[in-house]
């Protein structure tokens, strides 16, 4: 409660508008739904203690949101309902709903929920000045508190009014029906059909309801699909756009837009890419985990395959993985695979590894991407691969493919997923990317591309690292080749004209093999003559030595014989006496 201070100077009385108290937070009151993304975006619930009007056309939704509505807050918040049919009668709904796990007939035998089925027949009303809906206010009142409501469903309030033209006695009674649920405090949803110009065929319901939902189901290029909106919420923020949501065997599902906000956590652990040799052309030896990764390249080169090596390296390592294949049934990618070496079939029979294949035209864009989000949640995997994504332009424009892969893209790195995708580039001349590359091209942190290289008449194939964020990595193109024993990077061969492949690299290989053993044999050849001179020398060695030594010797004996010569001389030499 905030009030207004007065404080008098000399001039007067001065207004000083005080300031909220920083303690003091006012939370609006909300009644959760149960339904999955649907609190997310009417940010906790439908107002707690007010109707919110559900409207659209045939097949929207309508009944089932409601339904699920009350069952969630029966078997999740302990909160008991009611549901009052004007066309279906309850053993036709519980019938219905029985296929999306929803037992009405033990729910209502355990007391916590009321199913009311009142029929109006339009032959059977009688329009009076005096026409008013207290009978039904009677018999909403005795199973609101037969079960202790406090959810309460009117499906759907046309058939409530089908019989009256009069319009001021119908408006009167809206108006009068919706003051007597809030006064009765539950959290009501009324359902409506859409009108011509208006939400609702009364176009009255819409201005006394405090939150009003659209239902819409639309069908673009022979693609179905349903989108939620939120028309208004008084007292509340609330999210804005159209969310499309799904309806499968768990109930509705309704995707949330990505948020604007770019404050995901980060991951500095690596992961291999599985690919022997490709790990090398990294600096850090792989990606980064939480990372997104996309392998484009023309067909044929392979990409399938190092999408079948990461998912096989990540179940190695005991990791869930989930395979989302456009192309290839599950059966056909677990055969290719054996056949250089990966098993992919062993990781399924551990529940590791699920493969989830169909053609783009199943579903919308938009339902695809609900799809992954309800995976994610089930299976909780760390990685989920898309092969390829260059289908899905085939459900949608430009600007929607944009929009689903950016809010793809969000959604997996705000669950720290490892997502790697393949797109199929068309094979021309034309520099510029095509549609897929280019939507997710500068939103992947790490992006490689295969392609094609001919010459010679042959074809081979290629790959490089385009970029990779935060991480530095080769410049280098590496030649690949497919064997019985899987994908082998080939080194890198250098010729005049640039790196080598093929024919040519294996020529360069020959050539170089050649000289190598030219150069060996001359190296030898040289050895060998080389002995043989050394040999040749030692012999000279040899033989110089006994020369040397038989002169040493003679002049040895010269030497001896003259000593000898000149002592004889001596000895005979007569001595001359002294006188």
């Amino acid at each position: 409660m905030f009030n207004y201070f007065h404080k008098k100077n000399q001039t007067g009385v001065r207004k000083i508008k005080p300031s909220k108290p920083q303690d003091e937070k006012f939370s609006f009151p909300k009644t959760p739904t149960g339904v999955e993304g649907l609190d997310e975006i009417t940010d906790g619930g439908f107002p707690k203690g007010r109707p919110t009007l559900i409207c659209g056309g045939a097949g929207c939704g309508k009944t089932l949101l409601s339904m699920q509505f009350l069952i969630k807050g029966i078997t999740d918040f302990s909160e008991h309902g009611v549901f009052m049919s004007f066309e279906e009668p309850s053993k036709d709904l519980s019938l219905n709903v029985k296929s999306l796990g929803f037992d009405l007939d033990k729910l209502k035998a355990e007391k916590k929920l009321v199913v009311d089925y009142v029929r109006v027949e339009r032959s059977e009303i009688e329009e009076t000045g005096e026409y008013d809906l207290e009978g039904l206010f009677i018999r909403l009142n005795h199973a609101i508190d037969s079960v202790n409501a406090k959810r309460v469903v009117l499906d759907t309030i046309e058939s409530l009014f089908a019989g009256l033209d009069n319009q001021a006695i119908l408006r009167a009674e809206l108006r009068r029906l919706f003051h007597w649920l809030k006064e009765k405090g539950v959290t009501a949803i009324i359902t409506g059909e859409r009108g011509e110009a208006t939400l609702t065929r009364q176009g009255l319901e819409e201005y006394v309801s405090d939150c009003v939902i659209i239902l819409d189901h639309r069908v673009i290029e022979q693609v179905s699909t349903r989108r939620l909106r939120i028309i208004k919420y008084r007292g509340s923020t609330h999210g804005t756009n159209e969310y499309p949501f799904l309806i499968d065997e768990d109930g509705i599902s309704v995707l949330p837009i990505t948020s604007l906000k770019l404050n995901n956590e980060v991951s500095s652990e690596l992961v291999s890419t599985g690919v022997p040799g490709l790990d090398t052309m990294f600096v850090g030896g792989g990606f980064y985990r939480g990372s997104n990764i996309l392998i484009s390249g023309t067909a044929g080169t392979a990409k399938t395959t190092i999408a079948c090596y990461f998912a096989n390296e990540q179940c190695k390592k005991h990791e869930k993985t989930v395979f989302f294949a456009f192309e290839e049934s599950p059966q056909q990618l677990i055969r290719n695979m054996k056949s250089i070496g990966i098993d992919l079939e062993k990781h399924i029979d551990k529940g590791l590894l699920q493969i989830h294949a169909s053609r783009p035209s199943l579903n919308g864009l938009e339902l695809h991407l609900l799809t992954l989000r309800k995976l994610i949640k089930d299976f909780k995997p760390t990685t989920v691969i898309l092969d390829p994504i260059s289908n899905l332009i085939t459900v949608g424009n430009e600007n929607e493919v944009r929009s689903m892969l950016v809010r793809l893209i969000d959604m997996l790195k705000a669950n720290n997923i490892t997502a790697l995708f393949t797109s199929l580039n068309k094979q021309n001349d034309n520099l510029r990317p095509d549609l897929a590359e280019e939507s997710v091209s500068s939103l992947v942190d790490t992006w490689i591309t295969v392609r094609d290289m001919e010459g010679i008449g042959e074809r081979n194939r290629g790959i490089f690292i385009v970029k990779s964020r935060g991480m530095g990595h080769s410049n280098q193109v590496r030649e690949f080749v497919i064997g019985s024993k899987g994908i082998e990077l080939l080194d890198v061969e250098f010729g005049p004209e640039g790196i080598l492949t093929g024919a040519a690299r294996k020529s360069n290989q020959l050539q170089r093999t050649v000289k190598a053993m030219k150069l060996q044999s001359d190296l030898d050849r040289k050895d060998r003559e080389i002995d043989r001179k050394r040999k040749v020398l030692e012999a000279n060695i040899a033989a110089l030595k006994n020369e040397f030594e038989s002169v040493v010797e003679e002049l040895g004996i010269l030497k001896a014989t003259e000593d000898l010569h000149s002592k004889i001389m001596i000895e005979n030499t007569p001595k001359t006496k002294k006188k």
